[in-house]
């Protein structure tokens, strides 16, 4: 089938040229996916998708256009790629818009080497519900739980290829494997519920259902009988569950699109120091069965490791080639597409620099405040950096845990948070975002 797709997009491209284009890449995307949820005991949803997208991006001089459709007939191309040009001869010009030259294109990468698709058979519908009903079981066989509102096992595949008129042609397979639930304790306005899941590329890396119910049972356990903290500034943890949030706002911040509007907190900062000295984040897009990695990006350009922040000091952007071109840089080969959409920057896997302490040991340091496990909502200034969300966790008294709260809110400003953050060394290696827990300093506290 991957050839099947490689023969539909070298067809558009010749559709694309034959309708009078200048130039012009195609997207091919086939996917499967199963689903499972349980309920008591029981299957309660099942679902199963396949099917296949096209997109086509078409370029007239400095003017595009993209029609995507879900329909791989080969009689159709001829039409779709005539309304494409229509459409860009009607589109407003882009002084920033093209394809790569060839001699940036990606060459000699070793798709298998990455091992982003799992060989072994994929798991029947059955295999998915037992897990699931193994899960929930787990869930339920822990004292104090009272329900599970839901607990879920899936799997799905796909198959990528990219074509373009400058000469690139390469194409990858991917897969994953998940088991979630969620797990209640108390009742009524007593309620309180947390979480646990995970997902991996390869069947045989996936922890078993039972840990999976057991890990949310655990975490829904200690949340029983939350309470407002109470108002006032106290040191922060975020726990490694999602610290990787804290992280991403620096992520976002140096997006070339944002930086090339003038959106970003972060757009004066390029050479400056924006992490304490020491910590870096690097962004490495040949992790081995990791699911953001990948061989080229968009574009059809060469991925490669790179440095965002170095001993604390901002390194560059994360650019697709119209953002570079924008900011009279190179391209980092960080260009995301989508079949209906054009190509635009954004960041894969990233490491940031792992501390010596244990979270626990981070606690102690911190004294009294708040570990964050989970956060809801969001309000970050994207030009300014202020930034407030509503958060819940444990407080954390001479270093111990306490308590759980939950109804707070943690507001600050990222250029003064991140500037002091102390990290631990608890990050997932499996993740596509390794991030440890986080002591940020000096947060605003909302509660009671």
């Amino acid at each position: 089938m991957a050839e099947n797709l490689a023969n539909m997009a070298k067809a558009l491209i010749k559709a694309a040229k034959g309708a009078g284009a200048d130039a012009a890449d195609a997207l091919v995307v086939e996917g499967q996916s199963v689903s499972i949820d349980v309920r008591a005991g029981a299957l309660e949803q099942a679902e199963r998708a396949e099917g296949i997208d096209l997109g086509l991006r078409v370029l007239i001089g400095q003017r595009q256009a993209i029609v995507s459709f879900s329909d791989a007939n080969p009689d159709l191309f001829e039409g779709m790629a005539e309304r494409a040009v229509a459409m860009a001869r009607e589109a407003p010009e882009d002084p920033y818009i093209g394809l790569a030259d060839p001699d940036q294109l990606a060459k000699d990468y070793d798709v298998d080497a990455l091992e982003m698709f799992d060989p072994s058979a994929a798991p029947s519908p059955a295999e998915l519900q037992d897990d699931a009903m193994r899960c929930e079981a787990a869930a339920l066989a822990v004292s104090g739980i009272s329900q599970v509102s839901g607990c879920g096992s899936g799997y799905g595949a796909q198959k990528v290829h990219l074509e373009m008129s400058n000469g690139f042609s390469g194409g990858y397979r991917r897969s994953s494997r998940s088991t979630s639930c969620v797990a209640i304790t108390g009742s009524g306005t007593e309620m309180e519920r947390d979480y646990a899941g995970e997902s991996r590329i390869f069947q045989a890396d996936l922890p078993s259902p039972e840990e999976i119910g057991a890990l949310a049972a655990e975490r829904t356990i200690a949340r029983a009988g939350a309470r407002k903290p109470n108002t006032g500034a106290y040191p922060v943890v975020y726990d490694e569950r999602i610290s990787s949030g804290l992280i991403g706002h620096l992520l976002g911040a140096v997006n070339g699109a944002s930086v090339a509007r003038g959106s970003s907190w972060l757009r004066d900062k390029l050479g400056e120091q924006v992490l304490p000295k020491g910590m870096s984040i690097i962004e490495n897009p040949h992790r081995v069965r990791i699911s953001g990695s990948k061989p080229f990006d968009g574009e059809g350009l060469a991925t490669a490791r790179r440095m965002v922040v170095e001993d604390g000091i901002l390194q560059g952007w994360t650019l697709d080639l119209a953002s570079a071109k924008k900011l009279g840089m190179q391209s980092t080969a960080n260009a995301s597409r989508g079949t209906s959409s054009a190509p635009s920057p954004s960041i894969g896997n990233i490491e940031l620099t792992a501390g010596s302490k244990s979270r626990a040991e981070l606690l102690a340091e911190m004294g009294t405040g708040l570990l964050i496990t989970s956060m809801i909502g969001s309000s970050i200034n994207p030009t300014t950096g202020d930034y407030s969300r509503g958060a819940s966790g444990f407080w954390v008294e001479n270093g111990e845990i306490q308590y759980p709260v939950n109804e707070c809110t943690v507001a600050g400003n990222l250029h003064e948070m991140l500037a002091g953050i102390e990290v631990a060394n608890d990050g997932q290696s499996h993740l596509s975002r390794v991030v440890p827990s986080i002591l940020v300093q000096g947060l605003i506290l909302a509660g009671e």
